[in-house]
């Protein structure tokens, strides 16, 4: 089945769901689309609201964390779908990261101006790669008032 803007190549899904009759063909490549969406929405979440990495060091703190970005995006993905709704565009087109700035915006209390929206690229591509390159440097374990008088009792006893 060829659709513009999608794979038009053949792929093997593998998958433990072997009853024919419960799980038919079309039912599971709809399901690989939505998962394909929910990854989407993820990388918007560690990239454009900058949570791939998090802050606090207990459960307690990382579960709040997760719960306020989980919030705001929320709170986003509304704003987004009011603007779709109001360009009478479809919601994928409407940029994430406009929405957020529309509400981080001291006078966002007004009425929702039209967002900006992408325009259409069926057959755009990404590589997957990691940008932050490890550091050779060791994480800050200690306070840097501590660190500091190490380092100068480190140059004065050499």
């Amino acid at each position: 089945m060829s659709q513009p803007g999608f794979r038009s190549r053949l792929i093997t899904l593998v998958t433990t769901c072997v009853d024919a009759v419960c799980y038919r063909k079309d039912a599971l490549v709809e399901l690989y689309d939505q998962r394909w969406e929910a990854e989407t929405h993820l990388r918007q979440l560690k990239t454009t609201m900058e949570m791939d990495v998090l802050h606090c060091k207990t459960v307690l703190g990382v579960l709040t964390e997760l719960t306020v970005f989980t919030l705001i995006y929320n709170l986003v993905r509304l704003v987004i779908l009011q603007s779709a709704n109001q360009q009478q565009v479809d919601i994928e087109r409407i940029s994430c990261i406009d929405a957020l700035r529309w509400l981080s915006a001291p006078e966002s209390g007004g009425p929702l101006e039209a967002l900006f929206v992408n325009r259409w690229r069926p057959n755009r591509v990404a590589p997957r790669v990691q940008k932050r390159r490890p550091k050779k440097y060791p994480f800050m374990t200690k306070s840097r008032h501590m660190l500091r008088n190490q380092l100068t009792q480190q140059a004065v006893g050499a």
